[in-house]
């Protein structure tokens, strides 16, 4: 090859193919279960003695070795979260017992255990299924309760998450006008809680005052983060991009613009990368790689982690730490080591009250460390070999017993497997009583800093038009993302929205804003007041990967006299700003014939509606409205489009699913039997191999009886020629 010629590697691996022929194709050979077993996880957590007595450890190693149950909550501050709790709890539940006891071959389904309300969650509103995501996704006599899942779940009126995965933002104790930071963000089940908290008195706020900021270090996992928050549709989120244990500093402004100051947060979640052993049952790959080096690597990043959430915390607000770890060098070790270093600045506390009926271990005041292999034990720092002196470090180790008893480790929580059929989790509440000696609190230092930065930093190179989601530049750390432009005072648009969808002047125009610079906007987002000012005030400090709901849509039509019509997801938002020329209320049998409808060009005609609908529709010049529909348990609102002589619901195909569903309407053609369609195809392809054999049949008996006739003429032209 010559020098300086890079080699292809496509190339390079064809020869080598080549060379040692076709290797064995794993996907012939059957599936080997994982052997759930590691000699060094057992021996190091016997040492430590997570467990009271023999007997208890037994049943902790038999329940980490099972599989996961599954768990799901309803989305609570929805206003149908009720009436979806029921049909949950009768039809759904139904058809779980039915299911249970057909696979288990059980003739009475009183036999079949019920599924468990968690007795701590708030309001009832979770539950667990004593079934695994193998059993639900594998087993046909489930599939209507598996597809129930998966709408509900893409509706964002259900989340599936493990139940201790849910402990951290109740003991939070978010409340609307908190300011949040989810420092750890992705894959954003936790941050959904967090919304959904956030969103938990609608009466009181039709948008509320505080907001969620969603951080995550990981460029790709903040775009699945954006897709587990999008369901929920609050204007009150933030999602950027940054490594958490080095989060700038961000700064707002009063409602002048002119004042500046350094944002403090007033609750903060550090749920921080971790070894993960407590997610044995839902991951058992761990067993395979378990060792004791990756909680020692993970421990300063952890404490770094915590410390900057310190940091940015408000004088008297809360900062939970929550690990899916069981390694006291990864839960206790951080805790007392970021308590000690803030010399009473912190303080932990006892939240249990806000978790009743949860069972859970004290912190541990104890605990030793070990080699990688786990066969040398550390009981102290100066027992530790010089050559492990990089690895094992003096503030892993507990502090002496006087000490110890001042921090209050007993606060914090360890959640075990075996104690409510779980996975294994740890929380520590810390509340913060007074400013911590080596936090920034000035705004000039701030300014001055980011000066300086400046002056070593070649200036930064100025936004230029984009070019679209679809066609984003790829990067080192991600793609460039569209730049954030608000609507100015001025603005023609938003002046012809205002007058088409009878605005409320409480509807704040400057929070709107698109993701172009053109004059010919697509789509048209809604944001808080709050974020508007961390976006206009940060977009240079720190990479935002999404912010706002989807409020309007361009959807030009020649009958209409304004070209954008309403989002379903942004109508939670803009539902309460919108007047009354704009809207339809429907009977049940109405809103089940237009959800029914699921052909675009054919919409139902308003005369196959009721009289009553059909004297609203003739009120209403074409266009985007909204259709409202009253239930004695909960309303309703669906964006809908009047024709010049028709009405359509416009709504995506899982939130029809969810609708109908609250209207006891028929689902069954949106049902799939994947079971059912699979033995379809089969007999499909059966009947066109009998119906090719056949032909191939008749094809072979043609050519049988063409060679006979040709023979026969051959001999009678023989016999012909002998005659002659």
């Amino acid at each position: 090859m010559a020098r300086g010629k890079k080699q292809n590697p496509f190339a390079a691996r064809k020869r080598q193919k080549r060379e040692i022929g076709n290797p064995p194709d794993r996907r012939s050979e059957p599936y080997k279960e994982i052997e759930r077993d590691n000699a060094c996880f057992i021996k190091y957590y016997q040492m430590q003695q997570i467990c009271a007595s023999a007997e208890e450890w037994q049943q902790f190693l038999a329940k980490i070795r099972d599989n996961l149950p599954v768990t799901f909550r309803v989305t609570g501050f929805k206003d149908e979260a009720r009436a979806l709790l029921k049909i949950i709890e009768t039809q759904m539940f139904t058809e779980y017992t039915r299911g249970v006891a057909e696979i288990n071959g059980l003739d009475d389904v009183q036999q079949v255990e019920h599924p468990l309300c968690l007795p701590w969650y708030p309001n009832g509103m979770a539950y667990q299924l004593q079934l695994t995501r193998k059993d639900i996704r594998r087993s046909e006599p489930l599939h209507r309760l598996h597809n129930f899942l998966i709408v509900e779940t893409a509706a964002g009126n259900i989340s599936r998450q493990e139940a201790v995965s849910m402990i951290p933002p109740v003991v939070l104790d978010v409340q609307p006008t908190d300011k949040v930071l989810d420092m750890c963000a992705a894959p954003g089940s936790k941050t959904a809680q967090l919304i959904e908290a956030l969103h938990a008195s609608p009466e009181q706020h039709k948008i509320p005052p505080g907001f969620v900021l969603a951080n995550d270090v990981d460029n790709n996992r903040c775009y699945m983060l954006v897709h587990q928050a999008k369901r929920l549709n609050s204007p009150c989120l933030l999602v950027t991009n940054h490594d958490s244990s080095f989060f700038p500093n961000l700064v707002t402004t009063d409602v002048s613009g002119n004042n500046k100051s350094i944002l403090k947060f007033d609750k903060i979640l550090c749920d921080v990368p971790c070894s993960g052993d407590g997610t044995l049952r839902k991951n058992p790959d761990i067993w395979l790689k378990w060792n004791l080096a990756q909680a020692y690597n993970l421990h300063g990043v952890q404490y770094r982690i915590v410390r900057r959430g310190a940091e940015m915390l408000e004088i008297g607000g809360r900062l939970v730490y929550s690990t899916c770890s069981m390694n006291p060098i990864e839960n206790e070790a951080v805790v007392q080591r970021i308590i000690k270093d803030a010399a009473g600045a912190l303080e932990l506390v006892d939240a249990s009250h806000l978790v009743p009926g949860l069972k859970h271990n004290p912190g541990m005041r104890h605990w030793q460390l070990a080699t990688k292999e786990v066969d040398t034990i550390f009981s102290n720092f100066e027992e530790v070999p010089e050559s492990l002196h990089t690895i094992i470090r003096p503030a892993m180790f507990p502090l002496p017993e006087a000490e110890m008893a001042t921090i209050g480790i007993e606060k914090c929580m360890r959640i075990l497997p075996h104690m409510q059929d779980t996975g294994g989790f740890f929380v520590a509440i810390i509340e913060k009583r007074r400013a911590l000696s080596f936090e920034q609190k000035d705004v000039q230092d701030l300014e001055q800093e980011k000066a300086s930065q400046t002056d070593e930093k070649p200036a930064e190179e100025t936004k230029s038009a984009p070019w679209g989601p679809q066609r984003k530049r790829r990067r080192l750390h991600g793609y460039k993302e569209d730049p954030y432009v608000f609507f100015s005072e001025q603005d023609a648009d938003y002046d012809a929205l205002k007058q088409f969808y009878q605005l409320d002047e409480a509807f704040n125009k400057r929070c709107l804003l698109t993701r172009c610079q053109t004059e010919r906007k697509k789509n048209i987002y809604y944001c808080s007041e709050m974020i508007r000012n961390l976006v206009l005030n940060n977009e240079h400090n720190i990479k935002i990967i999404n912010t706002g709901v989807k409020t309007f849509v361009r959807c030009e039509n020649r009958h209409t006299l304004n070209p954008y019509r309403l989002a379903q997801e942004g109508l939670q938002t803009s539902n309460a700003f919108i007047g009354h020329g704009r809207r339809i209320q429907v009977e049940r049998d109405d809103l089940i014939l237009l959800l029914n409808c699921q052909d675009p060009t054919k919409p139902p005609s308003t005369h196959d509606l009721k009289p009553e609908t059909q004297e609203r529709c003739k009120e209403l010049c074409v266009g985007s409205c909204i259709l409202k529909y009253v239930d004695e348990s909960f309303t309703l609102f669906i964006v809908g489009w009047r024709g010049t002589s028709s009405l359509r619901a416009y709504v995506a195909k899982d939130e029809t699913v969810h609708i109908l569903r609250m209207l006891g309407g028929d689902v069954s053609k949106f049902e799939v039997n994947k079971y059912e369609a699979a033995r379809n195809k089969e007999a499909a392809n059966g009947d066109a191999e009998k119906e090719t054999e056949k032909e191939e049949a008749e094809e072979e008996a043609a050519e049988d009886a063409t060679r006979t006739e040709e023979q026969e003429q051959k001999q009678k032209q023989d016999e012909n020629d002998m005659e002659l």
